[in-house]
């Protein structure tokens, strides 16, 4: 098996988009005879250490690295005419244009990405069926049955869609902290209680909320890992003594806060999912199961699908202050529920590893090579009304807000 892995966004990079890609196609190209990465370098001598780093064979994309829609359009423009592009049995990207250029020049493709596009963007509907429905389209791997439902609604072939959730990396966890030596080593007294929330300190993630609650529990410190600088959050949290926002840390740095939580947080708002549509079932998730710390997360369609309330995290309403507050209050009191529901998040964690989510990406791309091409699938009159309706909800909400993502309808959730 050979695999061209293709990725947009230039490297190296910090970002979750960049530690998802890059990271599945280290422990994926382990499963292949040859794998070849290309991406846009920020300079060629990054190559040899993108090369040690991933194993991998690296290819510069013949394509700026600003602006960033040239850089998608020249990715795509480009890679087509590379010998690795000839060489191939499928190109393997999370980018839609590079996914239709491979396919337009005659490479099979594996598309591997979280957004539900057919809901955030429903005009994109018609093209999306059609891309997905060509024989060369192999699979789409979605991080979560939330957004693999949205092609199905699509009428896109069932055994052409895969959940196959995202990963951690257990070398990180290899050498567990005691707390009250993982807080002395971050400055925290001991005997505080700690709530901890790691990943982008910015008003998508649901923050506002958190910040809220901290000025409800004096007793407990909120630690926010992840500042890149001035924000809102950080104006919010200036005035709350017992909020402590720590800067963006490298993952050997992370482990030590992640160690040191009573707590550990993804914040209980439906925004990042509904409003600005950026993250789905949050990577972060899966590292928090795995660090033996309970975990407090919100009712929420996508966490719904790896959360428990009561057996693996404890679950809340989501955007409801009271409900935020009254859990952190209930999980910090009683040590033996925290201890219970962070036991059993740490043994189903066992599957969750990115080498687990490799084996079973290698599994379905072997049966969907030695499969039949998928009949065609024809749109009928219900689903052209459906595309019309949405685009013309998309096209209002675009008008009134400037957002290109329309929110979905969480209302039965």
């Amino acid at each position: 098996m050979k695999i061209l892995f293709a990725f947009e966004n230039a490297l190296p990079s910090t970002e979750a988009d960049a530690e998802v890609f890059v990271t599945t196609a280290r422990y994926l190209g382990r499963q292949a005879s040859q794998a070849w990465l290309h991406v846009p370098m920020r300079d060629k001598a990054g190559c040899p250490t993108l090369a040690g780093t991933t194993g991998l064979s690296p290819l510069r994309a013949w394509a700026p690295v600003r602006p960033a829609l040239a850089r998608h359009v020249f990715c795509g423009l480009t890679l087509v005419w590379r010998r690795a592009f000839r060489q191939a049995d499928f190109v393997y990207t999370r980018n839609l244009w590079i996914a239709w250029m491979a396919i337009l020049f005659g490479q099979r493709v594996v598309f591997d990405h979280y957004r539900p596009w057919p809901d955030q963007i429903p005009p994109l509907r018609r093209w999306l069926h059609r891309l997905m429905c060509n024989p060369r389209f192999l699979l789409n791997i979605c991080h979560s049955d939330y957004t693999r439902r949205t092609y199905l609604d699509l009428d896109v072939p069932a055994d052409k869609l895969r959940c196959i959730r995202n990963g951690f990396e257990p070398d990180r966890l290899q050498a567990p902290v005691a707390m009250d030596d993982a807080k002395r080593a971050v400055g925290i007294p001991p005997d505080r209680r700690t709530v901890v929330y790691t990943g982008r300190v910015n008003h998508k993630k649901g923050l506002p909320l958190v910040i809220e609650a901290a000025r409800a529990l004096p007793d407990l410190l909120f630690v926010l890992v992840g500042s890149y600088g001035h924000g809102p959050i950080e104006d919010m949290a200036r005035s709350v003594p017992n909020v402590r926002i720590v800067p963006f840390q490298p993952p050997e740095t992370l482990t030590r806060y992640i160690h040191a939580a009573d707590v550990l947080l993804i914040p209980p708002s439906l925004q990042p999912l509904a409003r600005y549509g950026s993250t789905v079932l949050p990577l972060k998730l899966f590292f928090y199961m795995a660090s033996g710390r309970p975990i407090l997360a919100g009712n929420t369609p996508d966490v719904r699908e790896v959360l428990r309330h009561g057996e693996n995290a404890f679950l809340c309403a989501p955007d409801s202050p009271r409900a935020l507050i009254d859990g952190l209050a209930a999980l910090t009191a009683d040590p033996a529920l925290s201890a219970r529901l962070a036991a059993t998040a740490l043994a189903e964690s066992v599957d969750l590893t990115w080498a687990a989510r490799a084996r079973h990406i290698t599994a379905a791309i072997q049966n969907r090579l030695a499969a039949p091409p998928a009949p065609p699938q024809a749109w009928g009159r219900a689903q052209y009304r459906a595309w019309l309706r949405q685009s013309w909800r998309w096209l209002a909400h675009l008008a009134r807000t400037g957002s290109l993502v329309l929110p979905p309808d969480l209302s039965g959730t």
